[in-house]
């Protein structure tokens, strides 16, 4: 992008084509929306961003910590942190120094039209795979959590109760309604609640570490309400700072995978009110820093809960000890709708890609902008409604592309772009980002591959 004076007018004539520097022209280059008009607020583009680094992720991030312990978990975690800020820091000084402001174009501008072509693919197929999942994660989930507030005389007959109905009223009634809005600004109303969801998961998990004993019971009888307590020793209850097992090498993809949120940033950016480098670097900090003391504090409590026996999906392991507990129902309610209401801010950059895949720069059509809503949404329905596990497929998939999204990409694209000699440290940092994405594909990849041959 741009900052101020010269250099902003060269932006706006570099993307518009509008040498008189028109405001009204809006910043996408690929004319996703008819005119410019006023951007989004700094807070609504921090509830954007922060909607697009936390998911369902968070629920595995107990776990991770169990399998590195909780000084190794800190460590990991400040590093994944801070190379997802710095990657986007490198997407920003790009944009900045060329006047592009999309992940396609730089990836044009560092190899050309084959660079344009894999980025936009790249996006598109993790993106899809992410939406795919997170309706799959609502098919299986959605119904189950609403049956627990209904009480247990009813019938297993409602309409509630099937998962693929639900998710289509679901799509049809929320979804869509909210993905062919033309600015993603517009969404800041929707992942405010988002972020509210996860801050009430984060304050059930802090207040349910009192609520559980330590040694854990070992049989539960949830009708009766006791328990019978195991002959575990309270060495069980005694947290861990280090953990090193072949369950470790978990940790590292699952953190970075929670930190992916590079596809939104440049929309983001491109909507921000007053856009410039320094006040988008503002959001990018505010938003990763509020992520990342959630994450810590949820895999924290969580972990200090259950220690060695947390679920990899932390709401599962509250279910054994205290079921239909009417906070961990509710929060459970609530995830699901973050995750709900994250699919249309996937969403906005997946349409993205392929109008600018189709129709290169010609100008926003609503035509285009619906037809593609809706074939997009048809295929993530498909995908989550008839497909009976998806979330293996594009868990591999999903390993290489996070990983080229997060790392690889920014660093590749910085070396080719920048005209910094590589002794600089933002082009020793962008080969370190470059080096460290290409590794933790490969575990990512290997471990899923192996995960799903075992399970086979």
């Amino acid at each position: 992008m741009s900052v101020n004076g010269n250099r902003n007018t060269v932006l706006y004539e570099s993307i518009t084509g509008d040498s008189g520097g028109n405001e009204t022209t809006h910043l996408l280059s690929n004319g996703s929306t008819p005119t410019r008009g006023r951007g989004a607020s700094f807070a609504f583009s921090v509830f954007n961003l922060m909607n697009a680094i936390m998911g369902s992720g968070i629920l595995g991030l107990s776990y991770a910590m169990a399998c590195t312990g909780i000084v190794g978990f800190i460590i990991l975690l400040i590093l994944v942190s801070s190379l997802a800020t710095y990657s986007i820091h490198l997407l920003l000084k790009l944009c900045d120094k060329t006047g592009i402001n999309s992940y396609e174009d730089l990836g044009g501008r560092a190899l050309r039209n084959p660079g344009k072509v894999l980025v936009g693919v790249t996006i598109l197929i993790q993106n899809v795979g992410a939406m795919a999942s997170y309706l799959f994660i609502l098919k299986s989930e959605l119904p189950a959590a609403i049956r627990s507030f209904i009480s247990s005389d009813s019938t297993g007959n409602a309409w509630y109760d099937n998962g693929r109905l639900l998710l289509i009223l679901i799509t049809l009634c929320v979804v869509l309604p909210l993905s062919i809005l033309p600015k993603i600004g517009f969404l800041g109303y929707t992942s405010s609640f988002a972020f509210f969801f996860m801050l009430y998961f984060a304050v059930v998990v802090v207040v349910k570490k009192w609520s559980i004993p330590c040694p854990l019971p070992h049989n539960v009888t949830s009708l009766s309400g006791t328990f019978q307590v195991s002959n575990s020793s309270d060495s069980e209850c005694t947290p861990k700072l280090f953990v090193i097992s072949s369950e470790s090498a978990y940790a590292i993809p699952t953190m970075a995978f929670s930190f992916l949120c590079h596809t939104t940033v440049l929309p983001i950016y491109c909507e921000l009110d007053r856009p410039s480098k320094a006040k988008m670097q503002n959001v990018v900090t505010v938003s990763i820093s509020l992520s990342f003391l959630l994450y810590l504090i949820s895999a924290l409590f969580g972990y200090l809960t259950f220690y060695a026996h947390v679920n990899s999906e932390l709401l599962l392991s509250y279910d054994v000890y205290i079921s239909g507990d009417i906070m961990v129902m509710t929060v459970r309610l609530f995830v699901l709708l973050a995750v709900l209401l994250t699919v249309p801010l996937i969403h906005f950059p997946a349409r993205k890609a392929v109008i600018m895949l189709l129709s290169g720069q010609r100008p926003f059509s609503w035509l285009t902008h619906i037809i593609a809503t809706l074939t997009i949404l048809g295929v993530v329905l498909i995908l989550a409604v008839f497909v009976p596990d998806i979330r293996n497929v594009f868990g591999v998939v999903g390993s290489t592309t996070s990983s080229c999204l997060l790392f690889v990409f920014p660093g590749i694209f910085y070396l080719r772009i920048s005209s910094e000699p590589l002794r600089s440290p933002d082009s020793i940092g962008a080969v370190l980002l470059m080096v460290f994405g290409i590794i933790m594909g490969l575990i990512s990849f290997s471990i899923i591959v192996i995960t799903w041959v075992q399970s086979s």
